[in-house]
């Protein structure tokens, strides 16, 4: 059983939160054989709360150029033909803008407490922020109070 479970530990992991419902897991994980693969996870959160659905495709060695290839091909085809004039980076600003102000208000709050200790901002999976803020930015230039502005 110890050997099964190493098997499907992963090597390495990175996650991409993408909105309030959505992360994607990139996990690089070893074979019996000593080879790797990697699976590709998307995690959303359920409507009603209770949970989360998984989405997982594996990624093998002998596929990962043609992979690449077909996804960056794919990609250009949507930024460069059918979309050209959006704004790609609006959404990796306002979470960049979020996580400053997440950052700052743990500062003030270890300030206040007289701790020097700063904790991180939780991930979407392991709790659930809530909106206090009851304040509307103007539409040109929308003020992101919790992650949950980030209506992405």
């Amino acid at each position: 059983m110890d050997n099964e479970k190493r098997r499907f530990e992963s090597v390495y992991s990175t996650k991409v939160k993408a909105g309030k419902r959505r992360t994607y897991f990139f996990d690089v994980r070893k074979t019996k054989g000593e080879d790797y693969y990697l699976t590709l996870t998307e995690s959303t959160k359920r409507f009603n709360g209770d949970g989360y659905d998984r989405h997982k495709i594996f990624l093998y060695k002998e596929d990962f150029n043609r992979f690449l290839s077909g996804l960056t091909e794919t990609l250009d085809y949507i930024k460069t033909d059918l979309m050209p004039d959006y704004d790609y980076d609006e959404y990796t600003r306002r979470h960049e803008e979020w996580e400053a102000k997440m950052a700052e208000e743990a500062q003030m709050e270890a300030a206040n407490t007289g701790t020097e200790e700063v904790s991180e901002p939780s991930t979407e999976e392991e709790t659930s922020i809530e909106n206090d803020s009851t304040e509307e930015a103007s539409s040109e230039e929308k003020t992101i109070d919790t992650e949950d502005d980030m209506s992405w």
